[in-house]
């Protein structure tokens, strides 16, 4: 788990389905990342297994939990997934409405970035998104992230915007 001062960042389990069913059908999850097909817990179990659990165990990194350090329900996931059309691992994270805005998001990256240089030892992390989600564009630049090139979409027909950061 990695920890900040106001959230805990934790591996995603069983007992999150309920909250993957919620955050995978968000009309902004549907619009700027894509449908997963993930209608119901049952949906969402398989989801976490093939998905996150098996990154875990493969790479060492997944997309992950964000929740209040105080206790309480996820308001999002942010983490690492490794693409096979990626030469380096990215950067992913997504929030509930309601903790959008927040400074969350990027406290969240921040820490996951963190634990990529220093227990991952990683020395590049990519990102990419529509070239219309402005929120996570202006948060990647926050972030240090430098806009590379245009890609074909790992799901979508269109293009996505990648970049990238480097220590």
């Amino acid at each position: 788990m990695i920890q900040t001062a106001r959230l805990n960042i934790r591996n995603l389990g069983p007992s999150d389905a309920s909250f993957i069913v919620s955050l995978l059908n968000d009309p902004s999850f549907l619009r700027y990342i894509g449908d997963r097909g993930v209608r119901t817990e049952a949906d969402a179990l398989d989801y976490i297994d093939k998905g996150p659990a098996a990154s875990y165990a493969r790479h060492g990194f997944a997309l992950q939990a964000v929740e209040p350090r105080a206790g309480g329900d996820p308001m999002g996931i942010c983490g690492l997934l490794q693409r096979d059309e990626l030469d380096a691992p990215d950067l992913g994270f997504a929030f509930l409405p309601p903790f959008r805005r927040r400074g969350i998001a990027r406290e969240a990256a921040d820490a996951v970035l963190r634990d990529a240089t220093t227990r991952l030892r990683l020395r590049r992390v990519l990102a990419i998104t529509q070239a219309d989600n402005d929120g996570s564009i202006r948060l990647l630049e926050q972030l240090g992230f430098g806009f590379e090139r245009l890609v074909p979409s790992p799901r979508q027909q269109a293009e996505v915007r990648l970049y990238s950061r480097t220590w």
